[in-house]
């Protein structure tokens, strides 16, 4: 199973919604499709469900043209596209229902879809009373309901609350268990850190970068640990002389933060320094920013080496 885009452009005028994008996503696994509002993220999840016509390309899904064999290559995909809105008199068994008429599945179906999204309890409620985040997760359940392998999720948590962002979150690392392929949008770098497996970096409507989070984040890797202390760090002075050490930057009397030469090795070293000072430490974690430093290089205009 896979999606690809192949020289694929959307032109409005004189400006580039899209340009030229060519990335082909396979397997198994979720892809997030990163960038700043505008960058041509919502443009190419809707040329690849038929929401749009492209200037010129293609969008193949499993070996099918979206544009000339429309059937076949959203028959295994299940999407949700911007905003869902739904009848809010209607209860949900109703609302999958009537979906199930079109699409040919299964009371069976239905219930399976409503329990993956965590709605089965609520699925004789009307809709009017649902939250954001609970009439988003039906919008997953309809995108469910026939158990299609390929995903496509447009911005899937936007404008929700925590809890409802991370119950969203949930059901989509659910998902990868399964097997299937999602291919989902977000400008939220924590959300892409958390649920994804991959990113594909996207600003002006052109490519920039696709690659797995890992290695992304090994190439923005940044030497700096965050230390945490239980008791307060009267003399820093001490602390600078250790090996390796660059430079510190004491954010209170209780962290600090220590920029370093080396990897993994010499940060275990420092660790090992501390303790071995008699420094009482209750965190010593890696600064974590190494996806926010990759975007924000791209979208600044650099390359990575």
């Amino acid at each position: 199973m896979y999606l690809e885009a192949i020289n694929l452009s959307k032109k409005y005028g004189n400006f580039y919604a899209l340009r030229n994008l060519n990335l082909r996503v396979e397997g198994g696994k979720c892809v997030g499709y990163l960038g700043p509002n505008g960058a041509g993220k919502t443009t190419t999840l809707k040329i690849f469900t038929n929401l749009l016509r492209p200037t010129s390309g293609d969008a193949i899904i499993n070996g099918y043209s979206v544009q000339k064999e429309l059937k076949k290559a959203l028959k295994d995909v299940g999407t949700l596209i911007e905003t869902p809105n739904f009848y809010p008199y209607l209860i949900p068994m109703e609302i999958l229902s009537m979906l199930c008429d079109i699409r040919g599945a299964t009371r069976k179906d239905i219930l399976e879809a409503l329990k993956k999204v965590r709605l089965y309890e609520w699925r004789n409620t009307k809709v009017k009373k649902f939250s954001k985040g609970m009439t988003q997760r039906l919008a997953m359940a309809v995108a469910l309901v026939t158990n299609p392998s390929i995903m496509i999720l447009d911005e899937p948590t936007t404008g929700m609350d925590p809890q409802g962002m991370a119950e969203i979150r949930e059901i989509i690392k659910d998902l990868k268990k399964d097997g299937k392929l999602i291919f989902m949008s977000s400008h939220l770098l924590p959300e892409i850190t958390d649920v994804c497996d991959e990113v594909a970096m996207i600003n002006k409507g052109t490519l920039l970068l696709y690659d797995t989070i890992e290695n992304v984040s090994s190439k923005f890797l940044s030497n700096s640990v965050v230390v945490e202390f239980l008791e307060p760090v009267k003399d820093i002075k001490p602390i600078q002389e250790i090996k390796y050490i660059k430079a510190i930057n004491q954010i209170n009397p209780y962290k600090i933060q220590i920029d370093f030469s080396g990897n993994a090795e010499e940060q275990y070293e420092i660790l090992k320094s501390l303790l071995k000072m008699g420094y009482k430490i209750t965190s010593y974690r890696s600064e974590g920013l190494a996806l926010e430093k990759a975007y924000l290089k791209l979208i600044g205009g650099d390359k990575i080496e």
